[in-house]
């Protein structure tokens, strides 16, 4: 039986009237021959009718070609007989094939301009490994050295000469600089400066290490530091009932130049006391309704292994919480530190209950042969290694930019799991903001187009994590909503659940059996 996608297309198959050309004959003829002769295949089938689709486009109907009505209807039954789903002649060459261009039309651009416009630390590699020569030249660091996280941190990027020895800048640039680190630190690893492309004069990776004069001409009032009115205890920042967060050391392997916590950075590295995170503890214990807790800084893989599992364990022996994650950027910017010790600290943990690693990686640039391996070494320890990406002016706030940044992570065993705009409470990233509309554009865009689980949440931290996705519910019209698809604008209409159905509770599942007696 003929659904009304067929049938429709038939019709369209059956107008015009113009004269078809010898040759056009005998193509569609030969297409029609394999399509009688095929066994168990639609391929055959589809083919067929597709050229008589675009013959009929042209005013040449299939009587003109020389075939009848009941030949089209046995071969458009026998397509729907050998499709496994029962998918209808007319629903695969008149819908499916068209919506199937349409897409394909939608990320052409993408395709063509991503490699090239947003590349990514793997396809840079060999550039990278040449400035990786260069730079650990420019240091004096041995091999050793460069494949450790203690040589990674022992050779940092502190100050401004080093800088220059390493990273090519205009004498201007380098002036500024060092104004700004006579305020604020810098730190950035000889490996991370390594994905500093040269040439790039607003390089994704170098924005992100390497601070500009903007930091310290920027006027505004300062908020005060983060969570600074939500810390019920010592270490614990505390913003939604059931989740809390351990700030367990100020370290980072690099300091970004767009640092929520910039507050809490100082002058110095510090692991804290015993004394600061038994207090911290003692507040998880005492509040049965944590569940989840949010190991950060800082950077919670800076802390030594011996004080990481120790933390850990103390967690671990908590009944009534479920759930740890780790903050930390380091797989991005010294992926050195990923070694055996760290797995089976991770895995320990996870054998006891779930570990989540939640990493940022703000551009594609980021993810190289090495961080990629890093990551997905972290995978195979852990429940699941999700990423928070801050929307930042000239680095991903571009629609190109950010789907190549969700792809590749996501290919690097990385979910993409937040966008956050960049904080409104330091004035001295001003510059770095991005408006909110902006974002918006760009995470609707990925919908329609990436797979769902490569699309992060849009999000402001204002008091907690505020959504900033656009409603795509337009408006409410005889019980039906009516969305809209925020890839195309296209409105299409959604039944809406009965409401007064919804909220009868005695007709409800076992609400309609009677009591036993």
């Amino acid at each position: 039986m003929l659904d009304h996608f067929t049938k429709k297309l038939l019709e369209q198959l059956a107008t015009g009237a113009a004269v078809p050309e010898p040759d056009l004959k005998e193509r569609i003829t030969g297409r029609y021959r394999e399509a009688v002769n095929s066994q168990g295949t639609t391929g055959e089938i589809v083919s067929f009718f597709a050229a008589l689709k675009s013959a009929a486009q042209d005013g040449i109907s299939f009587s003109a070609l020389g075939y009848t009505q009941e030949q089209l209807v046995a071969l458009c039954n026998r397509h729907q007989d050998v499709d496994e789903h029962g998918v209808s002649l007319g629903g695969r060459v008149n819908q499916a094939l068209h919506i199937t261009a349409e897409a394909n039309h939608r990320v052409k651009a993408y395709l063509a301009r991503k490699d090239t416009e947003a590349p990514s630390g793997v396809e840079l590699w060999g550039e990278i490994q040449k400035n990786q020569v260069r730079i650990q030249r420019a240091l004096g660091m041995a091999a050793s050295d460069w494949n450790s996280f203690s040589g990674q941190l022992r050779f940092a990027i502190n100050d401004v000469e080093t800088l220059a020895r390493c990273i090519n800048l205009p004498v201007d640039a380098i002036r500024d600089v060092t104004r700004v680190t006579g305020k604020y630190r810098m730190r950035l690893t000889p490996y991370y400066a390594s994905l500093i492309i040269a040439n790039q004069k607003n390089d994704p990776v170098l924005l992100q290490a390497v601070p500009t004069a903007e930091m310290v001409d920027n006027v505004g009032r300062e908020i005060p530091p983060v969570a600074a009115d939500h810390s019920p205890a010592r270490l614990i920042d505390q913003f939604y009932p059931r989740v809390v967060t351990i700030k367990a050391t100020n370290m980072c392997a690099m300091y970004c130049t767009h640092c929520l916590r910039i507050a809490h950075i100082g002058g110095q590295d510090h692991v804290y006391k015993r004394e600061a995170y038994k207090e911290a503890l003692d507040y998880i214990r005492s509040n049965s309704r944590i569940r989840d807790v949010l190991i950060t800084g800082g950077d919670a893989f800076m802390l030594p292994n011996k004080t990481l599992r120790w933390l850990l364990k103390q967690l671990d022996a908590i009944d009534h919480l479920k759930l740890k994650r780790l903050g930390t950027r380091v797989p991005a910017t010294t992926p050195q530190r990923v070694d055996a010790e760290l797995l089976d600290i991770l895995e320990e943990s996870n054998e006891k209950g779930p570990v989540r690693v939640v990493t940022q990686i703000n551009t594609a640039q980021e993810i190289t042969p090495v961080s990629h391996q890093a990551y997905r070494t972290i995978s195979k320890h852990v429940s699941a290694v999700l990423n928070q990406a801050v929307l930042l002016r000239g680095i991903n706030d571009h629609w190109i930019k950010m789907w190549k940044l969700c792809e590749t992570i996501q290919e690097a065993y990385v979910r993409p799991y937040y966008i956050f705009n960049c904080s409104f409470r330091n004035p001295q990233y001003t510059h770095m903001r991005v408006p909110l509309e902006k974002g918006r554009d760009i995470v609707e865009s990925m919908y329609g187009n990436l797979s769902g689980d490569a699309i992060p949440r849009y999000i402001a931290t204002a008091g907690g994590k505020i959504p900033l996705h656009r409603s795509n519910v337009l408006r409410y019209e005889d019980g039906q909503a009516v969305l809209k698809k925020p890839w195309s604008g296209e409105e299409v209409t959604y039944p809406d659940a009965d409401h007064s159905l919804y909220e009868a509770e005695s007709g409800f599942a076992f609400n309609k059996y009677g009591r036993e007696s």
